[in-house]
């Protein structure tokens, strides 16, 4: 098999939830050797939200793929004295406890720099290690809240609308892997030494944001919620066709909004001075939607998509689960692989992205369960029986 980016990589999970543990997912996707630390008995929380099947956690499988599970009390000395053991020859620890935590564990930073100079720590938490609101517990609603997301999306007659997935965890994931490779390339390459990454929740999302601060900050507009349109572009919302089923629509360039006129039979719209550039269309938004809904809705999805595919105008499906899943494109590609998990049996996961040509990331196994790799992990790293001991079991959890 092809080598992986971050072989010889090594990653300490001691992160929960969400957002730290996609960063040691994402790093254990490309070749890094990521070792899970759970408190006994208890173990991530992941492990117990969300859907199950056969008391299996379904969202554990993927989150925790490509990771091996250790069991250790951090709250004992025996567990903090295994810890450091595992840091002494690692490259990168993931943590997400409230600032102060480690600290008062006699774990802070400028512990673990001394006894590992050239690691790279990765604190997750919903507001950051200083500023008034660090100690206040964060979670990615709070963020999608207070960056002012929530406040943006919804209907305009509706209350503000909080995403149905962890968007901002899944934010923070990404950006804290992207930051954890800019430190290790500044290790590595510029022969710098370790250093901490502070990574907010909230400040994850605030880039997102920012288009619509700038216009607060420059112009005094304030954001408000404009449903499926944005208030930048136009045409852009979904549309309903005449079998019920939904569509996307973005004709954020003006060639592809001409091709869309031609193509529902209303060419004299793209001189229409209502509908001439972007700047007219978003102020005659109204007018222009429901010229366009009343075409969708002669005609079944498919004859939709077969239409404005071949004037090249970007119309997608809006579906559901199952319709991602059956997606020919998707399946040409390959965006699902099936992995067998030793408890489901084959599971369908979303495949490694993104995708490298020459050291493509990919799924070795599902999910561990708690403790599973403790033997293993304690021998090779001559963590000693005073301190494994009583610290976790191998049961299955």
């Amino acid at each position: 098999m092809s080598a992986q980016v971050l072989d010889g990589r090594r990653v300490i999970d001691i992160a929960t939830l969400a957002a730290g543990p996609w960063i040691a997912q994402r790093l254990g996707d490309f070749g890094a050797d990521v070792i899970k630390v759970e408190q006994p008995g208890i173990g991530d929380h992941q492990r117990r939200w969300g859907s199950r099947k056969n008391g299996e956690p379904l969202f554990w499988k993927s989150i925790a793929r490509n990771k091996r599970s250790v069991a250790l009390d951090l709250r004992r000395a025996g567990g903090v004295r295994a810890l450091k053991r595992l840091l002494l020859g690692a490259d990168v620890l993931v943590e997400n406890f409230r600032p102060g935590t480690l600290e008062r564990w006699g774990l802070g930073p400028d512990v673990l720099l001394a006894l590992n100079p050239g690691l790279v720590i990765a604190r997750v938490t919903g507001f950051g290690q200083d500023g008034p609101y660090s100690q206040r517990p964060g979670f990615g609603s709070l963020a999608e809240g207070m960056s002012g997301f929530s406040h943006m999306t919804g209907a305009a007659d509706r209350p503000p609308t909080l995403p149905s997935m962890p968007l901002a965890d899944g934010v923070a994931g990404l950006t804290g892997a992207f930051a954890v490779m800019l430190a290790l390339y500044h290790r590595d390459v510029n022969r710098g030494g370790g250093q901490v990454i502070d990574i907010s929740l909230t400040e994850s999302l605030l880039p997102l944001m920012e288009p619509t601060l700038l216009e607060w900050d420059q112009l005094g507009a304030n954001l408000r919620r404009t449903g499926n349109t944005l208030a930048q572009v136009a045409p852009r919302t979904a549309y309903e066709c005449a079998d019920g089923q939904w569509v996307v629509l973005s004709a954020s360039a003006q060639s592809i909004y001409e091709r869309l006129a031609r193509v529902i039979g209303r060419p004299e719209l793209i001189a229409d001075p209502r509908f001439v550039d972007n700047q007219a269309r978003v102020v005659n938004v109204a007018a222009l939607d429901q010229i366009i809904g009343e075409w969708m809705a002669r005609f079944p999805r498919e004859e939709v998509l077969r239409r404005m595919d071949e004037a090249q105008v970007a119309v997608g499906p809006i579906y559901d689960l199952p319709g991602v899943y059956s997606d020919p494109h998707f399946q040409a590609r390959g965006s699902f692989i099936t992995v067998h998990d030793p408890d489901l049996g084959p599971i369908r996961l979303v495949a490694v992205t993104p995708r490298l040509s020459a050291t493509p990331g990919r799924i070795r196994h599902t999910g561990p369960s708690l403790g599973q790799h403790n033997s293993e992990v304690f021998a090779e790293f001559g963590i000693h029986a005073a301190d494994a001991a009583g610290v976790a079991t191998e049961a299955r959890t």
